[in-house]
C-alpha cells in the first residue's frame, strides 16, 4: 500500500460532487470548500428527480452498465461506466448512513423505474425534492467537518508553478486573494447556462472549465450538449419532466396535430435528443410559436399529486395543464463533455482534479442516461479524494492523446480589458443559433469567425468567448451525427468516430492572468423563479437569481 500524503486541498463547487470530495477528503488533508454563493445553494439542491444505484433484488451492475452505454451512442468509456455501476451501491448507503431522508415503503427504500433504465433502481427523497435532501444532508455534515468554508468566492484563476497547480486567485466580499495549495480540485458543474434558451441558472456558465482550459489542460467531448424538449415558454427555463410524457402527456402543434408521430416509432418517448429535435422543427414550421404540451386526457388530481411543483408553478403562471394544453419549448441543459479525466479525477495539469458536470469521465458518453449525474458526482468525488492521499495515483497527472492544440483567439483574451456588458447576450444567441439543437460546416464556421470578431473587440467576457470557441470547433471536428450532436450535413453516425475529440488551449503552462477582471460581471439573462429538471427526467425548482454578494449572503 502507498503511504498516505497530507495535503493542503481546495475544492471548488459545493453540489454532491464538490461536498462528498470534501468531507471525504478532510478525514487526512487540510480542506478549503470555496462555493460561489451559499454553501447549501448549488444544483444539487434544486434537482427535484433521483440518483440511480443497483439496489433490488432482480437489477444487476451489468444491466446498469448496460443502460448507461446504450444511451451513450457508442462513446461510452466501458470502465468508467463499470466504476460508476459497481461503486453506486455503496455511495447510495453511505448517504442513507450519512442521513438521507430517502422515500420508504413498508420501512424499505422505494426504488423507481425510469425511462431508459431496464429495472427499478432510482432512489427519491420527498417525492421531488431529491437533491435538497441529499444537498442539506451534505452540507450540514460540511459545515460541521470541513476545515474551512469560504461562501460567496469565486475562484478566478488558477495558479501554476513550473506546470503544477500551486494555488488559486480568489474573489470574495474583502476582495482579491491567493490561497495556496497542493491540489485544487474543480466541481463547478457546466456551461449549458452560456445558451440563450437554458434550463440552467446564470452561473452555469462553465466557470471551472474555462480556469482548467486556459491553464492548459485537455478538455474533451464539448460538443455534446443536452437539450430538453419541453420548458415552459416564457418561463426563464422552468422545465416540465419528461416522466410527464411518461405518465400519457402528448406533444402537439399549433393546430393540434401530434407531429411526433412521424418522427419517431415512440414519439413522445423517443430518445431526449429526438424529440427536442423534432419540437424545434415543427416550432420552425410554424414560425418559431411553441408547441404544446396536452396533458388534459389524464387524471388530474393524480397529475397534480404526482407533479406538485410542477403543478404549483403552472398555476402561478396562470395555466391549468388538467383543462389546457402548455406551451414548451426546448432548451439547453446538460453538458456531457468538460475537463478530461481519469477514474480518479486527475487531469492532465499536475495537482489539479475535476469531478462532477465539469468532468469528462467518459461515464455519459454522446447521451446522458437520467438518473446518472447525481450519482457520478458522489461516486468519482469519492474517487478523487482517495486520489489525493495516494501519491501513486496523484503525481501521475492524466495522459491523453495530443488532440488539437488551440492558441488564445485574440490577444484581448490573455489581457482582457473592460468587456462590453451587452457581449454575453451575443455569445448566448450565437450559440443557440449557430450551435445548437441542428448544427452544419456552414453555421460553424460563421460562429467561430463571429466569436473571433468579438474578441478582437474585447465585446464579451473572455471565459464565455473561450468556452464557446472551444464548443464550436468541437462540434465542427465532428464531422458525424451522434447522441446529443446533430450535423445536417453529416446525418449518418460514423462507426469510426468513436474515440472522444480532446482540445487545448495553448500557453496555458506558460503564464497565468485572471481572466476574470470584471468583478460585477453581470447574469446572461435576468431570472424569475425557475426550474431545472436534474439527473432523472424530474423537475428541480430554483430562486431567483440575486443581483448583489450582500443579498446572498442574507440569504445564508
Amino acid at each position: 500500500m502507498a503511504r498516505s500524503v497530507r495535503r493542503s486541498v481546495v475544492v471548488v463547487g459545493s453540489g454532491i460532487a464538490g461536498l462528498t470530495t470534501a468531507l471525504r477528503a478532510s478525514r487526512s488533508h487540510d480542506v478549503v470548500l470555496v462555493t460561489s454563493g451559499c454553501l447549501e445553494d448549488s444544483n444539487t439542491r434544486y434537482a427535484q428527480g433521483g440518483i440511480a444505484g443497483v439496489l433490488g433484488t432482480g437489477d444487476s451492475v451489468a444491466a446498469h452498465v448496460e443502460d448507461t452505454i446504450a444511451a451513450g451512442a457508442g462513446l461510452c468509456d466501458p470502465e468508467a461506466v463499470r466504476v460508476l455501476a459497481t461503486e453506486a451501491p455503496g455511495r447510495l448507503r453511505e448517504l442513507v448512513a450519512l442521513g438521507v431522508p430517502f422515500d420508504r415503503v413498508d420501512g424499505a427504500l422505494a426504488l423507481a423505474l425510469e425511462a431508459a433504465h431496464s429495472a427499478a433502481r432510482i432512489l427519491h427523497a420527498g417525492g421531488d425534492a431529491t437533491g435538497a435532501a441529499i444537498e442539506a444532508t451534505l452540507a450540514s455534515a460540511a459545515r460541521e467537518r470541513v476545515d474551512r468554508v469560504l461562501e460567496h468566492t469565486r475562484a478566478t484563476a488558477l495558479l501554476l508553478t513550473d506546470g503544477i497547480v500551486s494555488g488559486v486567485r480568489l474573489e470574495g466580499f474583502d476582495g482579491p486573494s491567493v490561497l495556496a495549495a497542493d491540489a485544487v480540485v474543480l466541481a463547478t458543474g457546466g456551461f449549458a447556462g452560456l445558451y440563450a434558451h437554458t434550463s440552467n441558472p446564470p452561473s452555469a456558465t462553465g466557470a471551472g472549465l474555462a480556469l482548467a482550459a486556459w491553464a492548459g489542460a485537455a478538455v474533451a467531448d464539448l460538443e455534446f450538449v443536452q437539450f430538453h424538449p419541453t420548458v415552459l415558454a416564457g418561463s426563464g427555463g422552468f422545465l416540465i419532466s419528461e416522466a410527464v410524457r411518461g405518465e400519457g402527456a402528448v406533444l402537439r402543434d399549433g393546430s393540434g396535430e401530434r407531429f411526433l408521430l412521424r418522427v419517431h416509432a415512440a414519439a413522445e418517448l423517443a430518445p431526449r435528443d429526438v424529440v427536442a429535435r423534432g419540437i424545434a422543427d415543427a416550432m420552425a414550421r410554424q414560425g418559431g410559436r411553441p408547441v404544446f404540451l396536452d396533458a388534459t386526457a389524464l387524471d388530474g388530481p393524480r397529475l397534480d399529486a404526482r407533479f406538485p411543483g410542477i403543478a404549483a408553478r403552472l398555476r402561478a403562471a396562470g395555466i391549468d395543464w388538467t383543462r389546457e394544453p402548455v406551451p414548451v419549448t426546448p432548451a439547453a441543459h446538460y453538458t456531457m463533455g468538460g475537463i478530461a479525466t481519469d477514474l480518479h479525477g486527475l487531469t492532465t495539469v499536475p495537482g489539479l482534479l475535476a469531478v462532477g458536470e465539469v468532468a469528462r469521465t467518459g461515464v455519459h458518453g454522446a447521451n446522458r442516461l437520467a438518473s446518472n449525474s447525481l450519482i457520478e458526482g458522489a461516486v468519482f468525488g469519492a474517487r478523487a479524494a482517495t486520489a489525493l492521499g495516494n501519491p501513486q495515483l496523484y503525481d501521475r497527472s492524466l495522459r491523453v492523446p495530443t488532440g488539437r492544440t488551440f492558441a488564445p483567439m485574440s490577444s484581448s483574451l490573455v489581457t482582457p480589458t473592460a468587456f462590453e456588458r451587452g457581449g454575453s447576450h451575443r455569445v448566448a444567441d450565437l450559440l443557440w443559433e449557430e450551435v445548437g439543437l441542428s448544427r452544419s460546416a456552414v453555421g460553424l464556421e460563421r460562429a467561430v469567425g463571429r466569436l473571433d470578431a468579438l474578441a478582437r473587440a474585447g465585446a464579451a467576457h473572455p471565459d464565455d468567448l473561450l468556452l464557446a470557441w472551444l464548443v464550436a470547433h468541437a462540434a465542427l471536428d465532428r464531422r458525424e451525427s451522434r447522441g446529443a450532436h446533430s450535423r445536417v450535413d453529416f446525418p449518418a453516425t460514423d462507426p469510426a468516430l468513436t474515440a472522444p475529440s480532446y482540445l487545448r488551449v495553448a500557453g496555458g503552462h506558460d503564464a497565468l492572468v485572471d481572466h476574470d477582471d470584471d468583478r460585477s460581471r453581470p447574469a446572461t439573462r435576468p431570472r424569475e423563479r425557475d426550474t431545472r429538471e436534474t439527473d432523472t427526467g424530474e423537475t428541480d425548482t430554483r430562486e431567483t437569481a440575486r443581483d448583489t454578494d450582500t443579498e446572498d449572503a442574507i440569504a445564508c
